[in-house]
């Protein structure tokens, strides 16, 4: 069923091949024309906010403000993804002392690739993360075109490997996104197989007004904290 999912998708333009699936690119010039003008007034507003956020982050641990890691994107193709740095900077090393010595947060790991209470989050990080504030210079990865305003997450190529199947195709044909289902629907709170459910939905259903009406809910999200860490 989920092959012929795939294929019946395949109906706008520029292929691609993923795991031996073909889909095709959707090119949607109105929603890019959206993202570009919402990040460009994003990035001049929001300037002293960076300011200040970046100050506290140099302040309260040693490192760089902002980070990147390699996520995928439209087409599978690999792109930087950029975020304020919330953990420590040697997070990846003390990440593999605490799979290494606590079973229960390996297996908490390996379940959803996140940490509920991750030893190795700052106290900045932590409101920065409940906030989502961690994520605003993704801004300037949708004025490069690697992620819309809208859009499924921005994942590892991990994360596909193991958990997307048939899906990838599917899901990795628009660009991911800053906010979207997933991100109004409990975060991390949700499973995993919930979360590919949330992106898929976000495929079929997409459309202006439904992009508007996720970045209006993505607000009360941000501040309520469900889900996020």
């Amino acid at each position: 069923m989920e092959k012929v999912l795939i294929e019946s998708y395949t109906s706008t333009t520029q292929p691609f091949n993923f795991e031996g699936f073909q889909c095709k690119i959707k090119h949607l010039p109105t929603k890019r024309i959206f993202d570009l003008g919402f990040s460009t007034l994003a990035l001049l507003f929001l300037g002293p906010i960076y300011l200040f956020i970046t100050a506290l982050i140099r302040i309260s641990s040693p490192g760089k403000a902002i980070y990147f890691h390699e996520r995928i994107g439209r087409g599978g193709k690999p792109f930087r993804c950029y975020k304020f740095r919330t953990m420590f900077a040697d997070a990846d090393e003390r990440l593999s002392e605490i799979l290494d010595s606590c079973p229960a947060m390996k297996k908490e790991w390996e379940a959803a690739h996140k940490l509920k209470n991750d030893p190795r989050v700052t106290p900045i990080g932590k409101f920065l993360r409940k906030c989502s504030l961690d994520e605003l210079p993704q801004f300037w990865n949708v004025i490069k075109g690697d992620l819309s305003i809208v859009g499924p997450r921005p994942v590892l190529q991990e994360e596909i490997d193991k958990h997307f199947g048939l899906k990838a195709a599917k899901i990795l044909s628009i660009r991911p996104g800053i906010t979207g289902i997933w991100q109004v629907s409990g975060r991390s709170d949700t499973t995993y197989t919930q979360r590919v459910a949330l992106d898929e939905k976000y495929i079929d259903e997409h459309h202006f007004l439904f992009d508007l009406k996720l970045i209006v809910k993505t607000v009360p999200a941000m501040f309520s904290s469900r889900g996020a860490y």
